[in-house]
């Protein structure tokens, strides 16, 4: 992978670790601002859209260490490399998911096994 090529996906991370940190400093800045409502239904409901924001925010927590596990390699210099067999990933599978740490034929691999099935 080139400079400018790491330079890219260093970039694209960190755009997405920033929007991802942002969202959730909104979260928290909504739900401290928000009252407790006296009525029960306006309880549920406040409650139940409190439950769903924090289900979103768990995965956009483990994401973020995805992310910074990629920069970590970025700088390392193993991003784009496949973990499992060390063959490049692929520029088009790292534009559609830039912590890949796997190439697209270990990727499967993974999923079969998961799903009970050999390879």
């Amino acid at each position: 992978m080139s400079p400018a090529q790491r330079a890219f996906f260093r970039q694209l991370l960190e755009e997405e670790r920033d929007a991802l940190l942002q969202s959730a400093r909104s979260t928290l800045e909504q739900m401290r601002s928000t009252d407790s409502e006296p009525d029960p239904s306006d309880r549920a409901s406040t409650e139940e859209k409190f439950s769903l924001e924090f289900r979103v925010r768990d995965r956009e927590r483990k994401l973020l260490g995805k992310i910074e596990e990629a920069l970590q390699r970025i700088e390392n210099g193993t991003y784009g490399w496949c973990a499992e067999t060390g063959e490049p990933i692929g520029i088009p599978r790292l534009l559609a998911r830039p912590t890949a740490t796997l190439c697209i034929e270990a990727q499967e691999r993974h999923e079969l096994l998961e799903r009970g099935h050999r390879p």
